[in-house]
């Protein structure tokens, strides 16, 4: 078996991290001198556990054993019968009698599954957390606080329809933790704000000072929130006392747990909680189940969780996709009594949301934002991201006459490219270009430049390759320093006088630096101080503009094109998305719907018919046992540390 995986890791089809530990699990399973077969089938399933979680999967799904052997699969163009293992059928019994599976044990199988036993821990710690019997406190004036925040104008509503904000507000008001989801435009943002209005209202009246956190898994999420926040208090009319009270500032989740230097662990943990009443988490899509897990094992037991984000975007780089778990309970609707409770608090008939026969308390907590207040009758992005959502490809093609604001061009047109980046990026390089020589830029300039240069953006679905984001940033550096015909502005990049740096080049961090204020997403600009010494310009959470040796950035990349997996908490005017000319694993109807739903105003997608439809239908099916053990809040486990 061991020769066979070391085959496979000269290959770079499996990592040396899944050989070895296979290797380790094989000399634990050897002292069963009189079993063989279970000792391959172990050691095969060890390092394919390992395997999967390298590819965001939590576990070895032993029901979804054809992956492997699938397009993009470690052993593709391989059949079962060559490994010469026993049938799959027989596994469950050599697993449960093997001396390297089970409590306190390397692997743990469980759900017909194989963990590693500390992702099964992350797991059933997450499960228990969620899945515990909620206590729905509710304040007896929580129905006029919710009609002073959410004022029914007439006809603003038809009979019928259901104001699924105020419904999330109350969700989340009247539980210690709610799940709020919504696509873009839904108003999530707008919805946790008056939440907390109405959450510090109540503290006020009973004469408390709530301690509420904002927080993202990335940094430039966590601005998003910090700006978003800030927006919303704008638009809302509040008393004084409590706009004050809202805080506006977020902070990433590892700065909020305390990262320490060196080492896996944060400074918050179940012996040094949060000190916190509210917490709310943005973009929790992006949340792995590592974090999550670490998350709640430092969140006091009284404290209200709220997590936002979109159950339809790309789930987190790594392992697990624990708001897509969670949110998959939200077919189950509300139990019959919180249906009732819900109804009397908002007005609302939520008859149809009723389910009398869910097991599990999660869905009660859920609400699932259905209105999208960005998107206008009028706009393709909104048609197309539905159905590509709905994975019905069959209705994509019509819309691309249809609407003004999504253009499908053919890979192959290569010069339509080159004039919507000319297009795209010429208002950032007009900025550039009226720098003023010989002085450094000001701040404001700097924050123009940056606005103009993220309202248009480049997206790739791979990293590698010619339409991936190196190629593609190649060649759009390219671009910039041509004169194109029918360009909006004379102004182009210059060449790189200190190698690689010039002025004008756009620089996304790529590894958190706590100590600069740096975090993994965040962009800047390379300009030209008034020594014509080379400068990396960000805006950072404070609001202020910082400036930074080039030499001293953490791991960095130019920018011109990003991946869709980056462009995640991110939104501009205008997206071009540009898929490969063959079919990827990494092609599915979650990262089209992400990419689709980056822009605001237009949509300019590259690719071939056939390979947008292939991916639309390629679903995403993260393996994991989370939904199951939230669906049956009972179902004790037999394999746990002691």
């Amino acid at each position: 078996m061991l020769m066979r995986l070391k085959k496979l890791l000269q290959d770079d089809q499996i990592r040396p991290l899944d050989y070895y530990f296979a290797e380790l699990i094989s000399r634990i399973a050897k002292q069963q001198i009189e079993a063989p077969l279970e000792q391959d089938v172990v050691v095969f399933c060890a390092a394919f556990t390992s395997y999967e979680l390298g590819q965001g999967n939590v576990c070895l799904d032993l029901d979804q054993l054809d992956k492997l052997f699938s397009l993009g699969g470690p052993l593709y163009g391989q059949q079962f019968q060559d490994w010469t293992l026993p049938p799959v059928a027989q596994w469950p019994e050599l697993l449960t009698n093997s001396i390297a599976v089970g409590a306190n044990k390397p692997l743990v199988f469980e759900l017909n599954r194989v963990y590693l036993a500390r992702y099964h821990q992350f797991e059933l710690s997450i499960a228990r957390r969620f899945g515990q019997p909620l206590n729905y406190q509710v304040d007896p004036r929580l129905p006029q606080a919710l009609n002073q925040l959410f004022p029914a104008a007439p006809n603003q509503l038809k009979e019928s329809e259901i104001d699924w904000q105020k419904v999330a507000v109350a969700v989340a008001a009247s539980a210690p933790f709610a799940v709020i989801s919504g696509g873009p435009g839904t108003g999530k943002t707008t919805t946790v704000t008056k939440l907390l209005a109405l959450l510090i209202m109540q503290a006020q009246q009973r004469g408390e000072t709530l301690d509420i956190r904002l927080a993202a898994p990335t940094g430039k999420a966590a601005a998003r929130l910090t700006a978003s926040i800030t927006g919303a208090l704008s638009q809302l009319t509040l008393p004084n006392q409590v706009a004050k009270a809202i805080p506006v500032q977020a902070s990433t989740l590892h700065r909020l747990l305390g990262v320490l230097p060196g080492r896996s662990e944060f400074r918050h943990h179940q012996g040094h909680l949060l000190h916190l009443d509210v917490l709310v988490v943005d973009e929790a899509s992006m949340v792995d189940l590592s974090l999550m897990a670490r998350l709640l094992a430092a969140l006091p037991s009284n404290a209200k969780l709220i997590l936002l984000g979109d159950k339809d975007q790309l789930a987190s780089v790594e392992a697990g996709s624990v708001l897509g778990d969670i949110c998959s309970l939200v077919e189950q609707g509300y139990s019959h009594a919180r249906c009732q409770q819900l109804t009397a608090l908002t007005g609302f008939n939520l008859g149809e949301a009723s389910n009398k026969g869910q097991l599990s308390t999660v869905a009660d907590s859920l609400c699932q934002l259905q209105k999208s207040y960005r998107f206008h009758q009028q706009s393709g992005i909104g048609y197309l991201a539905r159905a590509v959502n709905a994975g019905q490809s069959a209705r994509i093609a019509p819309l691309w006459s249809k609407y003004q604001d999504i253009v499908r061009f053919e890979l192959e047109q290569i010069t339509a490219l080159q004039q919507i980046v000319a297009e795209g990026y010429g208002e950032y390089l007009q900025w550039v270009a009226a720098l003023p020589a010989g002085e450094s830029p000001q701040p404001d300039a700097v924050r123009a430049i940056l606005t103009a240069f993220n309202r248009f953006k480049l997206l790739a679905a791979l990293r590698e390759g010619p339409y991936g984001v190196t190629g593609l940033n190649e060649l759009v550096a390219q671009w910039l320093r041509l004169p194109i015909e029918k360009a909006p502005t004379t102004a182009s990049l210059s060449e790189p006088t200190v190698a690689p740096w010039y002025s004008g080049r756009p620089i996304m961090i790529t590894a958190n630096d706590h100590q600069a204020g740096l975090y993994n997403g965040d962009i800047g600009m390379c300009l030209v101080n008034e020594n014509g010494d080379h400068r990396v310009y960000f805006e950072l959470a404070d609001g202020k503009v910082h400036h930074f040796l080039p030499s001293r950035l953490p791991a960095h990349q130019t920018v011109f094109a990003m991946t869709v997996h980056k462009s995640q908490g991110s939104e501009f005017d205008h997206t071009v998305m540009v898929l490969p000319d063959a079919m990827s694993p990494v092609l599915t109807r979650e990262l089209i719907y992400t990419g689709i739903t980056r822009a605001k105003q237009r949509l300019t997608l590259f690719a071939p018919e056939t390979i947008l439809n292939q991916a639309v239908r390629a679903k995403t099916l993260r393996a994991s046992g989370l939904s199951y053990r939230l669906a049956n809040p009972n179902m004790e486990s037999s394999c746990e540390f002691i």
